[in-house]
């Protein structure tokens, strides 16, 4: 069974899922740094790049958001054209509808539009934002300018599908549309009529603060966050909501006490003396997901390595030897491996391109049993939407999945200062040689009689112990004495030279 895991300090507010005391998801909320997903802004267009079709749209960050023409709502896009456009015709209407979007038509340098941030700002990219609006609730994803409505695919059921369906259409306003979710299979006409009801109520407040606000304001921000995994989790698998304090129990308790009242029995407050997270042994998980390697139960291992562009993952057999033949090995190292990966990709919300590096199969029954295994296994266990590509013959799957903000690395990791993100630094010896040459520079320049040479210890044991000989013939060649002085908090890169 799942639990809800949820630890609140004055500084920060954290919410942990598991299943069987499994490490499933996690999730971080600063009190101090507000997240920008799912935001609305009154925002202003500060720059068209017609060439990229895109436009930056300034929403009072520390970057411009950028919105580009595939995320611009398509009916407003084409009535905004038609402004500039002579319409004397119904033909003119349908040709104006079939001609491709311009982005220098739709929207002009310092005007005002209301934007949602679809992704944070990652790296040194600002928020991606959106006019295709979407308003998350209990059970259906309200599109307020999107009249189309979706269903998810894990409701397989076509009566079902129907059903709901058909409930959404009698209550949603027109013009809107909306996505049904999983979490509806089921459920009642009062209890999506409800949701819906909700949803547009909270659209038309955000049109009227729209027309109020100045131009940047924020103008609505989803729920705090750990309110937000309890709507987006909440259902007949999870045993109990555990928090470890009294006022956020209280809110939770409210909180689904107005959208859930059957599951206010599950929320419940920790009254031991250890630490929630300790005692679930939560960050010893979260410290195994920040790191490269993953072993397996059979003996087996994944490295994962992230790039800005895409995702690597690769699987090794390591002592697993299987019961009978190389390829049940293989297949069954595999298999554990897929698991793995999925829960991984999920725990360390990893998104975008992934590219997985499975052990070769020969057989093509055995890749084949992988990949749908793989499929399956992240349509049960995975709430974002994700393409996959059959394994091909090099043991190679690809696959794509839904970015939804920072990376688990990015939210509590940063840049190592000395390597720079390479993972790796210069050798001792390397670092040695380029300050030798540096250094042999400056006596050819300077022609100098007395140099001393600060350095890092570990340089200076390396030029003392190794290439002792070198600083002679360098003394000799320049007709320089020369001093070597260690200094332990230098760093390894730099030197100092102090001369007469």
């Amino acid at each position: 069974m799942k639990k809800i895991l949820i630890s609140h300090n004055p500084w920060e507010t954290r919410a942990a899922i598991t299943r069987n005391q499994t490490l499933q998801n996690v999730y971080f909320s600063s009190h101090s740094i507000k997240s920008l997903e799912r935001c609305f802004f009154k925002g202003v267009i500060t720059k068209i790049l017609p060439g990229i079709q895109t436009a930056f749209v300034d929403i009072n960050q520390e970057r411009a958001g950028f919105l580009h023409i595939s995320e611009i709502d398509r009916d407003m896009a084409l009535t905004k054209m038609s402004e500039t456009i002579q319409i004397d015709d119904l033909e003119t209407t349908k040709e104006t509808r079939k001609q491709p979007l311009d982005i220098s038509k739709i929207l002009k340098e310092g005007e005002p539009i209301l934007v949602q941030v679809s992704k944070e700002p990652i790296y040194e990219k600002g928020a991606k934002l959106t006019t295709c609006f979407t308003l998350p609730g209990r059970f259906i994803v309200l599109m307020p300018n999107i009249p189309r409505i979706g269903i998810s695919k894990k409701i397989e059921d076509k009566d079902e599908r129907t059903r709901l369906k058909e409930i959404v259409k009698k209550y949603l306003p027109k013009g809107m549309g909306a996505i049904i979710r999983t979490s509806s299979e089921k459920r009642t006409d009062k209890e999506l009529s409800k949701d819906i009801s909700f949803l547009v109520h909270t659209w038309k407040s955000i049109l009227s603060k729209y027309e109020k606000a100045k131009n940047t304001e924020k103008i609505y921000e989803d729920l705090p966050l750990y309110l937000q995994v309890v709507r987006d989790n909440l259902d007949d698998d999870i045993e109990e909501v555990i928090i470890d304090d009294k006022d956020t129990q209280n809110k939770v308790y409210k909180f689904v006490k107005g959208i859930a009242p059957e599951f206010t029995n599950k929320i419940k407050l920790w009254n031991k003396q250890a630490d929630l997270f300790d005692y679930y042994e939560i960050p010893s998980q979260i410290e195994n997901a920040l790191k490269k390697k993953v072993n397996l139960k059979s003996g087996g291992s994944i490295i994962i390595e992230t790039t800005e562009a895409m995702t690597v993952i690769d699987v090794n057999t390591g002592k697993f030897t299987g019961r009978s033949n190389l390829e049940e090995t293989i297949l069954q190292t595999n298999i554990e491996a897929g698991e793995e990966i999925v829960r991984q990709l999920r725990l360390r919300n990893i998104g975008g391109l992934i590219v997985i590096d499975f052990i070769d199969m020969a057989s093509t029954s055995s890749r084949q049993k992988l990949f749908k295994f793989f499929e399956q296994n992240l349509k049960e266990q995975d709430k974002f939407q994700s393409v996959v590509l059959k394994v091909s013959e090099f043991g190679l799957l690809q696959m794509t999945r839904k970015r939804s903000g920072k990376t688990l690395i990015q939210q509590l990791m940063e840049t190592c200062k000395n390597c720079h993100g390479l993972g790796v630094v210069k050798s001792i010896k390397t670092q040695s040689y380029t300050i030798l040459r540096k250094f042999e520079e400056e006596l050819k320049i300077k022609k100098l009689k007395m140099a001393t040479i600060i350095v890092n210890s570990q340089i200076f044991e390396f030029l003392t112990n190794v290439e002792f000989n070198s600083i002679l013939d360098l003394e000799k060649l320049y007709n320089c004495k020369i001093t070597l002085i260690a200094k332990e908090s230098m760093d390894i890169s730099s030197y100092k030279i102090e001369s007469k």
